[in-house]
């Protein structure tokens, strides 16, 4: 049996227009997969457009003034469109979520979004990068910036969230640059020339008792896996962080795999978090 997938994103979300909830509910009966959590995103930040900046189509609408605003999350339509979901496939086991975009900060608007929702899943992610003033994209750091550089960046935002905003559960895509490593160089990206920095991240959400995501975007590198369970993490968590149904438990099989060669297996609750052996 796969895992669950905690990390789905549905027409909810303010950066798709191929997703959909119903359809994925769909997908996941046909692949058999037990339980997925809807985590549509919540960002409140403006993000600033760089001279290399690509915006597709379908979100130019959200941009004005060199600023690409994210649509504000309709709670009250995601959640009477997952209940409906719930009804029309109670086979599945439905989780209730949301992905909050740099949470630490913007405390005030998540913790209120995060009242009004009553959410089952809470993950908290970067996606931006503080620039001249404001944020931009942190894919748009390659352009001026040394790759290692980027990512270093990265996660000591990563690690001033964990420690700066207490409303979440599941650190997401602890390796989301890696999604743009620049294809041109000598050498793929490798996490060991980064380990200290890691391991503050992975240390701080040991200290909140708080849970690793397994993102299969981009395959999680083993050896992250591996410090995290050396730094005494307890959980994980697996994602497939698909913007459409197709991509529903993407790669989910090999990832199981490399978690249970980390040390990892599910807990009491098959549709639950896994546990460290």
């Amino acid at each position: 049996m796969l895992p669950s997938d905690d990390h789905v994103h549905s027409e909810w979300s303010w950066d798709t227009t191929v997703a959909s909830m119903d359809r994925t509910c769909r997908r996941a009966v046909e692949l058999g997969l037990p339980s997925l959590a809807f985590t549509d995103h919540a960002e409140f930040a403006p993000r600033v457009l760089t001279a290399a900046s690509e915006v597709p189509a379908r979100l130019e609408p959200l941009v004005q003034d060199g600023l690409l605003r994210p649509a504000e999350l309709d709670v009250s339509g995601y959640l009477a469109a997952l209940e409906g979901c719930r009804q029309a496939y109670p086979q599945l086991r439905i989780h209730s979520g949301v992905e909050l975009g740099e949470p630490h900060w913007h405390v005030d608007e998540a913790a209120g979004l995060l009242g009004r929702g009553g959410f089952d899943r809470v993950l908290a992610s970067v996606h931006s990068a503080p620039v001249d003033g404001g944020y931009a994209d942190v894919s748009s750091r390659y352009d001026d910036q040394p790759p290692y550089d980027v990512v270093r960046d990265y996660l000591v935002e990563a690690a001033a969230m964990v420690e700066g905003f207490e409303g979440f559960q599941v650190l997401a895509h602890i390796d989301f640059p890696v999604r743009y490593w620049p294809s041109t160089g000598d050498a793929p990206y490798d996490p060991r020339r980064l380990e200290d920095e890691h391991r503050r991240v992975l240390r701080a959400l040991v200290d909140s008792d708080r849970v690793l995501e397994v993102n299969t975007r981009v395959p999680l590198h083993p050896q992250v896996l591996a410090w995290w369970r050396e730094e005494g993490g307890g959980a994980i968590t697996f994602a497939s962080d698909a913007h459409q149904p197709d991509a529903l438990a993407a790669g989910f099989a090999e990832a199981a795999r490399v978690a249970r060669a980390a040390g990892f297996r599910p807990g009491r609750d098959p549709l639950g978090f896994w546990v460290r052996d």
